[in-house]
C-alpha cells in the first residue's frame, strides 16, 4: 500500500460537469493524491485535468460504486468527494446508500457537494 493518500472521485450525471471544473481548478492540490474514480467521472476529470493520475474503474450502476466501497473497506481510500444530485431519480440509488454509509462507518471524511469539497482540499493544503 502507497504512503500516498488516496481520494475517491464520484459524481452524478448532472454534477460531472461541476466534478470536472473542481479537478481543473484544483488540479495542483489534488496531484499530491492517488485517485481513483468511478468511469465517466474519471474520464471527465482527466480531460478537465490530465495531469492527474486518475484510476478510472466502472461506471457507478456497472460496479465501480461498489468497488469503491470495497476500497474504502479495505483502507485503500482515505476520502470521498461524491458530488450527489439530490434532485434526480437514481436507479443504483441502492449502491450510493451503501457506499456512503461504508465512508461512515470507516471514519473516512466525505464531501457529498462542491462547498465542503472545496473545504477539503482547503483544509489539506494548510
Amino acid at each position: 500500500m502507497s504512503d500516498t493518500q488516496c481520494i475517491a472521485l464520484i459524481a452524478h450525471d448532472l454534477k460531472k460537469d461541476d466534478m470536472a471544473d473542481f479537478a481543473r481548478v484544483h488540479q495542483a492540490s489534488l496531484a499530491k493524491f492517488r485517485i481513483v474514480a468511478t468511469g465517466t467521472t474519471g474520464g471527465r476529470v482527466l480531460e478537465a485535468a490530465p495531469g492527474l493520475d486518475v484510476t478510472r474503474l466502472k461506471s457507478g450502476p456497472l460496479g465501480g460504486d461498489q468497488q469503491i466501497g470495497a476500497m474504502i473497506a479495505t483502507g485503500e481510500v482515505d476520502m470521498l468527494i461524491f458530488f450527489i444530485d439530490p434532485l434526480s431519480a437514481l436507479p443504483h440509488d441502492v449502491d450510493v446508500k451503501a457506499l456512503t454509509r461504508l465512508a461512515t462507518v470507516y471514519d473516512i471524511p466525505m464531501a457529498l457537494n462542491r462547498a465542503s469539497a472545496e473545504k477539503f482540499i482547503d483544509f489539506q493544503k494548510g
